[in-house]
């Protein structure tokens, strides 16, 4: 209209906009961001093995400074095999407030009354919106860039060494520039140095 030489009010023009409709309750994003230090999440992954066999890793992590938790490794992840891992994770006395997962058909019933039991919240992601568990699901292709992608896994155990190792790494070296680039666990300033971790695979540096 302005183009016709046409000068419309603003408060005219906000009185015939459609008006947009609002969510009653906070969004996904602003939910993750207030409750992050009481937010874990979980996600399972799989890693082929030398033999072509399939074993799946299962991810627990934290939100607040977005730590490794936990890696469990099976063959066969069932309902009761995730809740004893969630167990052994958290303990029945660190347990967080809320956990964020997908609607993967292994958590089944036994699960969900661990859960419950625990006094943890489910917050199982709508179906097929990864985004709403982005941090698990980043965090794995991580796993894959820097780790098990480079490694030829020769069986469980194999895959329960190289996982912790990278955990170790992950938790107490790698930076993150939304921790302002710095670790998830926090370590004193120690001897100038390089340490291999993963046969090499990353180093640790350390400085004076």
């Amino acid at each position: 209209m302005l183009k016709l030489g046409i000068e419309v009010g603003q408060t005219t023009v906000a009185k015939y906009m459609a008006k947009g409709r609002r969510s009653p309750s906070q969004g996904w994003k602003t939910f993750v961001r207030n409750h992050a230090d009481g937010i874990a999440a979980m996600d399972l992954f799989v890693v082929p093995t030398i033999s072509f066999r399939l074993l799946y890793g299962l991810l627990i992590m934290g939100h607040g400074r977005r730590q490794i938790l936990w890696f469990g490794v099976t063959a066969h992840p069932t309902a009761e095999w995730i809740a004893n891992q969630l167990t052994e994770a958290c303990g029945w006395e660190q347990a967080p407030r809320y956990l964020i997962r997908d609607r993967d058909g292994a958590y089944g019933e036994v699960f969900i009354r661990r859960l419950r039991s625990m006094g943890i919240r489910d917050r199982p992601t709508s179906p097929r919106s990864p985004w709403q568990n982005g941090y698990a699901e980043r965090l794995i292709g991580s796993i894959r860039r820097e780790c098990v992608d480079h490694i030829v896994i020769l069986g469980e155990r194999h895959l329960r060494h190289v996982l912790q190792s990278y955990m170790n790494y992950y938790n107490e070296v790698r930076t993150h520039l939304s921790l302002e680039k710095d670790a998830p666990t926090l370590r004193p300033v120690q001897r100038a140095g390089r340490r291999p971790i993963l046969g090499g695979l990353h180093h640790k540096f350390v400085r004076i």
